[in-house]
């Protein structure tokens, strides 16, 4: 066992990646006026229901030391008015945000409850805009109160290990989402970059039957082949993988092969398409290799189970230059740490770079069109089909 994810990984606020950011937009203490100061945009309950199975809600632009330390105090923000306001203006309908430990020097289990406890208290001073989402009825009630869902999700179960009661008690606070691995090994199973892929552990297939049981959804965007495949048998339910690519399209551990593409679909489940870099072997992906993964993925599994997880929020960084020059760090840390993935290098952008701010979703919409995609089918890819998966899971 990999004793740095089963331990925690020192050096985590050297990890700005979006990956690791999820884990520091928890508060409401800093950068936040008062919930009246963003108007609702019109109309908010019209247009397509849109789902992002990966993102977040923050604003990238904010000051560097103040997105470092956001990495490990839950007391510091990187959600504020602007990141709000993109993300109604975008259109969006729901989002599925990293909370609590996924790599670093916190304490798992005492860190990741903390993250939660300050997501709900930005939830209820926000009330105004966002709504917490437990069920699918609350995506539709996110949509016709013109405001943006948020659910809860997990990129490791560090925090969980070998208490798997710890399960019920994240179940119970709202946690809708369960990722079993980040990239290396933990307790539960191999990750896409832990070198045997050896599949899932026994805790493991305990741990699946434990989420099935209190209808939390199994998700298997970063792990290795053999543990997807494995929880794909073992699970009771459909499961997802919330954010990957096609390696049949690009070659890289981060992105899912057609095998476990079609075991996912054919037991009803979801997969969603990221916009991430490892899109293209360039390690540049642009809107056009995003589509190209989705029809792939359209292709074997069908249109009724592919989706969109970004990866990423709405908020476009305004100064690429600038952000170029923090992207060596921000890698090698992430390699040094043992978290990093074969893809990702210092001149990468963790985004596609023609597919982002508020405009991303139409956009993306557009091009599917162009594609010869159907409106009901582009519809389906936006999020009727992660809605039809939430009510499978989580209930109507």
């Amino acid at each position: 066992m990999n004793d740095q994810a089963e331990t925690g990984i020192a050096g985590g606020a050297a990890l700005s990646r979006r990956a690791m950011l999820g884990a520091g937009l928890a508060t409401t203490a800093l950068g936040l006026s008062a919930a009246s100061a963003i108007a609702a945009p019109s109309g908010g309950a019209d247009g397509p229901i849109i789902i992002n199975a990966l993102g977040g809600i923050e604003n990238p632009n904010i000051d560097a030391p103040r997105q470092t330390a956001a990495l490990s105090d839950t007391t510091v923000t990187t959600v504020d008015d602007r990141a709000i306001r993109d993300a109604l203006a975008s259109g969006l309908t729901a989002v599925n945000v990293t909370l609590g430990y996924v790599a670093g020097p916190m304490e798992p289990f005492e860190y990741t409850v903390q993250s939660i406890a300050v997501w709900d208290r930005l939830l209820r001073e926000r009330s105004v805009h966002l709504v917490k989402v437990n069920t699918a009825a609350d995506i539709l009630r996110a949509k016709s109160e013109g405001k943006v869902g948020v659910f809860y999700g997990f990129q490791n179960t560090v925090q969980i290990g070998d208490k798997l009661d710890r399960i019920d008690t994240f179940g119970g606070l709202g946690v809708g989402v369960i990722q079993l691995t980040y990239n290396p090994a933990n307790a539960w199973g191999d990750g896409s970059m832990a070198p045997l892929n050896r599949g899932l552990t026994p805790l493991g297939r305990e741990a699946v039957a434990r989420l099935n049981a209190n209808r939390i959804m199994v998700d298997l965007s970063h792990s290795g082949e053999r543990t997807c495949l494995d929880a794909i048998a073992a699970s009771a339910r459909p499961i997802s993988i919330n954010h990957t690519g096609c390696r049949a399209l690009t070659d890289l551990p981060r992105n899912k092969s057609d095998a476990e593409l079609r075991g996912v679909a054919q037991k009803g489940g979801f997969v969603g398409v990221y916009f991430m870099p490892y899109l293209n072997l360039s390690g540049h992906a642009h809107a056009e290799d995003v589509v190209a993964h989705i029809q792939h993925a359209v292709n074997v599994c069908g249109e009724d189970h592919v989706g969109i997880g970004t990866d990423g929020g709405v908020t476009s960084i305004d100064d690429l230059e600038a952000y170029k020059a923090h992207l060596a760090a921000e890698i090698a840390g992430r390699a040094k740490a043992g978290i990093g993935a074969k893809g990702e290098r210092a001149d990468t952008y963790p985004f596609a770079v023609d597919l982002r701010g508020v405009e991303q979703f139409h956009k993306l919409a557009g091009l599917l069109k162009a594609r010869g995609f159907s409106s009901a089918r582009v519809d389906k890819i936006l999020g009727g089909n992660f809605l039809a998966f939430a009510r499978e899971i989580w209930g109507a």
